[in-house]
Order: C-alpha cells, then structure tokens, then sequence
C-alpha cells in the first residue's frame, strides 16, 4: 500500500487543492494526473517502487514455498536415507577398503596388500571350490524352485474353483517351510536323512535300493542341500505366482477362447505365462538372492564338508571371518559374493524384463 493513498497532503501537492488527481491515479495506474511540474515525477517514483516491492514479496513468498516444500521432501526421505548410508553404503564401503588390507580382528595395526586376498580366493583351490559350489547350487534351486513354484501355484489355483478348502490346506502346507526356523528344519532333515535311522534310507531299502551318505557322500551332498534349498523356496514361489494369477483379468481368457486358444498350453502361452511375467521377474530376483547366500543348512548339516565338497562362498565368508579372524581374506570374499550377486541380478533384469508385459 503507498504511503500517500490517505495522506492529507496529497490533494495540497496535487496544486489546485483537489485529491481526485491522486484518487484517480490511484485506482488506474495509467491515468494522467495533473498537477505542479514535480509531482508527476515523484508520483511516478512511488508508484514503481510501490510495484518493486511487491513483485520482491511475491518471489519471497514463492521461494518460501519452494523451501517448504524442500523441507518437507527432505524430512520424509531423509531419515530413511541417513540409515541406508549409515548401515548399508558405509559398511560397504569399509568393507571393500579392508579388502585390499592383511587386517585380522584385534590386530592393533594392518597393511595395504593390494589384490592378494582376491588372487589367493581364485587362485586357491578351497577358494575355487566355494565358488563352485556355490554357482552349481544356484544354476539347480534356481530354475527348479520357479518352476515348481508355478506348477503348485497353478495347480492351486484350478483347485479353488471345485475344492477351495483342500487348495487352502494345501497352501498352508506348502508355505510352512518359508515360515518355520531353517535350522530347526535342517535339523529334521538330519534325522530324515540319518544313514541307518532315517525314513529316506529305510524307504529307499524297503523299496530294495542301496541307503546312500545323503549328508558324507562327497558326490551327493551338494546336491543333497540344492533339494533342502528347493523345498524351502517352492512355498514362497508359490504364494507370488498365486497372487499374480489372480491379478489377471478374466476377460483376457475370454478373449483368447474367441481367438481359439482357451484351453490348455495355448491358453497359458498366449495369456499366462505373458501377464506372470512381472511377478516371475521379482521371483527370479528373490531366488537368486536366497540361493546365493545359503548358510543355514550347510553351517548346521555339514559345515562346508565332507573335505569342503558342500562349501559355499557364504559359509568360507564366516570360516574366514569369525573363526579365523582373517577380516581382510573375508571381505574380499564379500566382495566377490557380492559382484557375483549382483551381475547375476543385472542378467536377470536384462533377459527376463524384455519378455515383460506391463499393464
């Protein structure tokens, strides 16, 4: 508001003692006031800095709410942030610096040894076998998990529409592997599989065949393990699948029946397979994710043997680490574990996601 809209002497500087000049300016910037040679002038003088300041408290006002709005984005994200820093990318960090040292827990010092610990990894023979290992059991629980994921979560799902209560006895059952203890399962499976005890053994001899090592036999126990992790991962694998086979719409099996393909391997082909395949994309990666770091069942069945035929790159990471304090051999195997991990995901990502229809 100018200082002179209610000023007394505006109608004496207006010269002939009438305030409609200064009233009529007033309300149309754009009029003509008449007036004594200097009042036009100093009029005009105020009138733009009257309109200066305004446009000054319209940018403060709009950047105060760009400031706000800041502030708010920041308190909304920023703590989960500063706890993703502080306990995911920081240690991470620190553990790929402690990588390229000799550091052993309570050592009062440590030197820098450059890529020892990843040529001694690769270059051993105990470091080559966990990785080994560690990839064979993947490449089996991988594929097979999904698929008998799928398979069970199909099967479940035509069940629901002549028998609901035996497909949701059935999905219990299933799932109860994912949601009990793994090492109190192993530990089951250790009986189950006992070499004279055990009801596989006894099945297998009762049936006439040859009781087997499951859990000594150098040549089966990885494999051994690879079904544990199977039978652990089918009842999570089919929960998704079942969730992405009921957000399929209904009309599209209508539609695939006009085209002739309503029925059997063409009706899952054209219509099924191709709408599972954001779920089946998220099931890969929580797999892959699984398999890699198995350690449960290897550090309570087998720790690592018979002779390190059953290491994992999870399980020489903690042999490494926490009993012989090796902190820098360990995290170069954190390292590798992770780069491995990682490339696997991007694979996955990068082949799967194409066949991907988003609706």
């Amino acid at each position: 508001m100018p200082w002179f809209r209610n000023h007394p002497r505006a109608a004496q500087r207006a010269g002939d003692g009438n305030p409609g000049h200064c009233a009529r300016r007033l309300r149309d910037p754009g009029a003509r006031v008449t007036g004594p040679p200097g009042f036009r002038t100093n009029a005009t003088a105020s009138f733009r800095r009257a309109d200066r300041k305004a446009a000054r408290g319209g940018l403060v006002r709009r950047l105060s709410i760009t400031r706000r709005e800041a502030l708010t984005d920041l308190w909304l994200a920023g703590p989960a942030t500063l706890v993703m820093v502080l306990f995911i990318f920081l240690p991470v960090a620190i553990v790929a610096v402690l990588s390229f040292t000799d550091y052993q827990f309570g050592a009062p010092s440590f030197a820098w040894i450059g890529l020892e610990n990843y040529s001694k990894l690769f270059g051993s023979t105990l470091g080559r076998r966990a990785i080994s290992n560690t990839l064979i059991y993947v490449a089996i629980v991988i594929p097979v998990s999904v698929g008998l994921g799928l398979a069970v979560a199909l099967g479940l799902h035509r069940m629901m529409a002549w028998a609901p209560w035996l497909s949701q006895l059935l999905r219990t059952i299933y799932f109860l592997p994912v949601a009990a203890t793994l090492v109190a399962m192993s530990v089951a499976w250790q009986m189950v599989l006992h070499p004279s005890l055990g009801v596989v053994n006894q099945t297998l001899a009762a049936l006439g065949g040859t009781p087997q090592d499951w859990l000594s036999d150098r040549g089966l126990v990885l494999y051994t393990l690879a079904a544990i992790g199977i039978w652990q991962a089918v009842g999570y694998n089919m929960v998704l699948f079942l969730a992405g086979l009921v957000a399929i719409p209904p009309e599209l099996y209508d539609a695939a029946e006009v085209d002739g393909a309503g029925h059997g391997w063409s009706r899952f082909w054209t219509v099924t397979w191709p709408m599972l395949g954001p779920t089946t994309l998220f099931v890969m990666v929580v797999t892959a994710t699984n398999a890699f770091r198995v350690f449960e069942t290897v550090a309570t069945l087998t720790r690592g043997g018979p002779a390190f035929a059953s290491d994992t790159l999870v399980y020489a990471l903690y042999r490494e680490g926490f009993i012989y304090f090796k902190a820098g051999y360990a995290s170069a195997i954190t390292m590798v574990f992770f780069a491995f991990l990682l490339i696997l995901t991007l694979a996955q990502f990068r082949i799967v996601e194409k066949k991907v229809h988003y609706r």
